[in-house]
C-alpha cells in the first residue's frame, strides 16, 4: 500500500507508475483531493477541541469571579462544540476510511527494469542478473528427446491408473483429483524433496502454518479486498476464516504488527501446504487434468529483509526455485513479467515455466516476486535499524513458489514418460521413493 505523503511529494512518479498498470484509472490528484478533505476535517477538529479547552478554563475563571451570566454563556458555547466534535470525529473516520480504501485498491509500483506491456505476450525471457543465454543453457537441463509421441500427464499409463478425476468429481465437483498408489507417493516425494532442499541448502526455516486465516491476514498480503471472489470462506462463532490460496499469507503475516531488530533479518520461511482457489474467471481454461485445480499442494518461499537487500534477495530466491528444476532434470525458462501481466502486490516478478512435452509448450510452475514495503505497510511490519537510534522502517517482503508440487508432478510425468506407459524416476527423487527407478512398469 502506498504512503499518501509519498504520493503528495511525488505525484508525477506515482501517475507514471499507475499509467502502466492494468485497469488503473486513479491518479495522484484524486487521492490528494481526498487527503485535503481529511486534513481540513482534522484542522476543524483540532480548532474545536482547542477552543473547548480554552472555554473550559474561562468557565472556571468566570465562576471564580461569581459571573454566572458569563459562565452560562461560555457553557452554552462548549455545549455546541461538544455536539460538533463527535460529528467531526465521525466525518474524520469516514474520510480516513475512504482514503485507506482508495490506497488499498491500488497495485504496487513496478521497478524501472520491468518491461512495459499489456499481457503475457509482452513478457521477456530472463537469463539472470549477470547472465546470458549461453550461460543459462549450461545450467538449465535440455528438453527430453522422446522417440515416440508424448502424451499429456493424464493419458500416461501409470497416471490413468492412479489419477482419479471421476471419483473426485463425485465427492467434490470439478477441478479436484484423487491421487493413489505410486502417483500419490511420487507427489509426496516431490514435496519432501523440495522442503529438504530449501531447508538444508538455501537457509529457509520450515514452518507448518494454519491453513485458515482471518481477513486481516489476507489484507496484509493483498488478497483482500481485490481478490475476494477467488477465496473459499468458512463461517464460525468468531466470524469468517478463509482457506489459504497460498502459504505466502500465513508465512508473511508472521511478522505483522511487529518491530524486528535489524540483526534478526533476513528471515526466510518455507512451508508445504494445501492451497485453495476458486479459480474465478478461469471458466473453460485447462479443464482437463491437474493444471488448474481448486485444491493443490505447493512449497512456498517467503523472505523478510531490509530494503537494501530486497533486490539481491529476489535473485537469490529465484536461484533457489530454479535449483528444484535443475536437480529434477526438467527443462525450463525464466520470464520477466511485463507491467500488464505482473501480480497486484509485486514490484517485479520472475516466472519459471517448465517444458511439458505432452502439451508441446511451457507452463508456469513458479512465480517469484519482490514486493518492496507494499505488504509491510498493510501489515505494519517494521524493523529497527542497528547502530544509532533511528525510527523504525518498514521491512521488504518477497515470496515465491519453490515450487508448485502438482505442476511439478505433471512435469515429471510428461518429461520422464516411457513408451510403455511407465515413468522413470528422476535420480534426486529416488531416495524418497524407496530406491525405485521407475513406476508403472509393465
Amino acid at each position: 500500500m502506498f504512503d499518501i505523503k509519498w504520493i503528495r511529494d511525488n505525484p508525477e512518479a506515482f501517475d507514471q507508475a499507475m499509467s502502466v498498470r492494468k485497469n488503473v484509472s486513479v491518479r495522484s490528484a484524486d487521492l490528494i483531493a481526498i487527503d485535503e478533505r481529511r486534513r481540513a476535517v482534522i484542522v476543524r477538529l483540532n480548532e474545536a477541541q482547542g477552543k473547548r479547552n480554552s472555554l473550559s478554563k474561562q468557565i472556571g475563571q468566570a465562576k471564580a469571579q461569581k459571573d454566572e451570566a458569563r459562565a452560562q454563556e461560555l457553557m452554552a458555547e462548549v455545549g455546541r462544540l461538544k455536539e460538533f466534535i463527535p460529528e467531526g470525529e465521525r466525518e474524520e473516520r469516514g474520510v480516513e476510511k475512504e482514503l485507506r480504501d482508495s490506497l488499498a485498491a491500488l497495485p504496487n509500483m513496478p521497478l524501472d527494469d520491468v518491461p512495459p506491456g499489456d499481457d503475457e505476450s509482452d513478457n521477456v525471457e530472463y537469463f539472470g542478473a549477470n547472465g546470458s543465454e549461453a550461460t543459462a543453457a549450461k545450467v538449465r537441463p535440455p528438453k527430453p528427446h522422446l522417440s515416440f509421441a508424448p502424451k499429456e500427464h493424464f493419458d500416461i499409463g501409470v497416471a490413468e491408473k492412479d489419477m482419479d478425476f471421476e471419483t473426485a468429481a463425485k465427492l467434490s465437483g470439478s477441478r479436484f483429483v484423487i491421487l493413489k498408489g505410486q502417483i500419490a507417493r511420487l507427489e509426496r516425494a516431490l514435496g519432501q524433496f523440495m522442503l529438504d532442499l530449501h531447508t538444508t541448502e538455501h537457509g529457509y526455516l520450515e514452518v507448518q502454518p494454519p491453513v485458515l486465516v482471518r481477513d486481516e491476514a489476507l489484507f496484509g498480503t493483498n488478497q483482500l479486498p481485490k481478490f475476494e471472489e477467488d477465496l473459499f470462506f468458512t463461517e464460525h462463532g468468531d466470524g469468517r476464516l478463509a482457506l489459504i490460496p497460498t502459504a505466502e499469507v500465513p508465512l508473511t503475516n508472521m511478522v505483522r504488527e511487529s518491530i524486528l531488530l535489524e540483526e534478526e533479518l533476513p528471515l526466510r520461511f518455507t512451508a508445504l501446504t494445501p492451497c485453495f482457489r476458486s479459480e474465478a474467471g478461469s471458466a473453460g481454461r485447462d479443464t482437463r487434468g491437474m493444471l488448474r485445480q481448486h485444491q493443490f499442494n505447493k512449497v512456498e518461499l517467503v523472505s523478510i529483509v531490509t530494503p537494501e537487500e530486497s533486490l539481491n534477495e529476489h535473485e537469490r530466491m529465484l536461484s533457489a526455485a530454479e535449483t528444484v528444476l535443475q536437480r529434477l532434470g526438467l527443462h525450463y525458462r525464466v520470464m520477466k513479467l511485463c507491467t500488464g501481466d505482473m501480480g497486484f502486490g509485486a514490484r517485479r516478478t520472475y516466472d519459471m515455466e517448465v517444458w511439458l512435452p505432452g502439451q508441446n509448450t511451457y507452463r508456469e510452475i513458479s512465480s517469484v516476486s519482490v514486493c518492496g514495503d507494499f505488504q509491510a505497510r498493510r501489515m505494519e511490519a517494521r524493523y529497527r535499524p542497528s547502530g544509532e537510534k533511528q525510527a523504525p522502517r518498514y521491512v521488504h517482503t518477497l515470496n515465491g513458489s519453490g515450487t508448485a508440487v502438482g505442476r511439478c508432478l505433471i512435469a515429471v510425468l510428461e518429461n520422464y514418460q516411457q513408451e510403455d506407459g511407465s515413468v522413470a524416476i528422476p535420480e534426486a527423487l529416488r531416495p524418497y521413493m524407496g530406491g525405485l527407478t521407475a513406476i508403472g512398469s509393465r
